[in-house]
């Protein structure tokens, strides 16, 4: 299984970035979905998150800014990311639980996208 990211750049602040998502693999499901984000010099923080059946769940600095949305039939999330901030700067990474036909599952990352915003 792997998790492939896309979208990242550099961006004045204000503008607007989609970062996109794509799991492959053997996958019988994915439950939830996220994006995290890490900030040079700071720990990994969860960004959004997105069930199966569409529940969102969003850090308070990003609230009103930031869309999460998924495709469960393309396995696909991804974040569209609006009124970006500098402090909104950092590598983006996407998540996925992914459940297989044995009813195991595994928690993968991307690879991460640098997300640059300029003041």
């Amino acid at each position: 299984v792997q998790l492939q990211a896309s979208g990242g750049g550099l961006v004045q602040a204000g503008g607007s970035l989609r970062l996109s998502c794509v799991a492959s693999g053997s996958i019988y499901r994915i439950n939830d979905m996220g994006w995290y984000r890490q900030a040079p010099g700071k720990q990994r923080e969860l960004v959004a998150a997105v069930t199966r059946d569409g529940s969102t769940n969003y850090a308070d600095s990003v609230k009103g800014r930031f869309t999460i949305s998924r495709d469960n039939a393309k396995n696909t999330v991804a974040l569209q990311m609006n009124s970006l901030k500098s402090e909104d700067t950092g590598v983006y990474y996407c998540n996925a639980e992914i459940l297989y036909l044995s009813f195991a599952k595994n928690n993968y990352w991307g690879q991460g996208t640098l997300v640059t915003v300029s003041s």
